[in-house]
């Protein structure tokens, strides 16, 4: 968590129990009170905009870099940031009971990353209708009419980026495995359609022998799914696609164990220090970079330019670039390849 907000520690209590458990009859109805006045008018203590912004996760590297990104937009736009995710990217109740209790405490607007984007469509409309604005990051809803914004990659032009390099480094023939990331994420799912795509209607060539396979939200999860496939394919593809980091990892090490690594041709999105790592190595041969820094900043500073009265956009796109051995020590691709040293 980013900052110590004047009522977690309401919340707290409320949950502890204990000593405060002789006063909770009257802290309910203070809290019921307070919710059902919708958004408070009179904020003590509240000097500047209070936002809340809910990751897919908090313990993925990528998310480590979006926090980053959080931190210099909320000292760029002068508000006050909470951080606050499930840990993992498979968790989607607690997203949903996050958007809960940020719109009871009356929070002035939220960034989020929506795991589902159906299952979190209700809770959004549930803050608008609070007075509570919300901007959608990363990845986003079948239903936009309740948002101020979203900020993102253009996930399927990454995923077609990702296939054509794919079938370049294929020189346009061969069998091809992809290897989902979970459904409901709406990100995840244009990458891998936008791969698809590319591959199915411009490369006849390539045979796509596997696109049905889920790796799971972590990637001891998609090492498991990687050892299936690699089981049922066994030498016999020549090329892999994965939707992103923890994908990527799973898929990384199976090939390890199974001495493919460098041989199969592997193509995946988002980076990380194993990943960087085998790219350096050549046992991946591209990775599509999203700028999550980039990302996490744009998100605090749309949503406070917002609250503060500018019109903003519907869109604020961040930005897709491929990164290769051959480019991968250029200035602008290493800041996105390793962003932990740019923060």
């Amino acid at each position: 968590m980013i900052e110590s907000i004047w009522y977690d520690s309401t919340v707290s209590a409320v949950a502890r129990g204990g000593v405060m458990s002789r006063f909770l009859p009257a802290l309910l109805l203070f809290v019921a009170i307070f919710v059902g006045c919708g958004k408070p008018e009179g904020r003590p203590n509240r000097d500047k905009l209070l936002l809340a912004v809910i990751p897919k996760a908090t313990s993925h590297e990528y998310w480590k870099s979006v926090h980053a990104g959080v931190v210099h937009g909320r000292d760029e736009a002068e508000v006050d940031v909470v951080w606050k995710g499930p840990l993992t990217e498979g968790d989607r109740e607690t997203q949903i009971n996050l958007v809960q209790d940020f719109i009871a405490q009356g929070v002035d607007g939220i960034c989020l990353a929506p795991l589902d984007s159906q299952a979190l469509a209700p809770v959004v409309r549930e803050a608008r209708q609070s007075g509570i604005p919300v901007l959608i990051f990363d990845s986003g809803l079948d239903d936009e009419t309740n948002i101020v914004s979203f900020v993102a990659t253009d996930n399927y032009r990454a995923g077609q980026i990702a296939g054509r390099h794919l079938a370049e480094l294929l020189m346009e023939k061969g069998r091809v495995i992809i290897l989902r990331q979970a459904p409901g994420s709406q990100s995840a799912e244009q990458r891998e359609q936008g791969c698809i795509d590319v591959l199915t209607e411009e490369f006849p060539g390539i045979e796509i022998v596997s696109s049905s396979e889920y790796a799971g939200d972590t990637a001891d999860k998609a090492l498991v799914k990687s050892q299936q496939l690699l089981q049922t394919f066994g030498d016999e593809f020549d090329g892999v696609f994965a939707a992103s980091q923890h994908v990527s990892m799973g898929m990384l090490r199976a090939l390890e164990e199974q001495g493919l690594a460098g041989n199969v041709k592997f193509v995946g999105i988002d980076s990380g220090p194993q990943l960087l790592d085998a790219l350096r190595a050549g046992k991946m041969h591209a990775i599509v970079l999203q700028d999550p820094v980039g990302m996490g900043k744009a998100a605090v500073t749309t949503l406070a330019s917002h609250l503060r009265g500018s019109q903003v956009p519907a869109r604020v796109s961040t930005g897709e670039t491929l990164a290769t051995r051959q480019n991968m020590e250029r200035p602008e691709i290493r800041q996105l390849l390793e962003p932990e040293l740019y923060e």
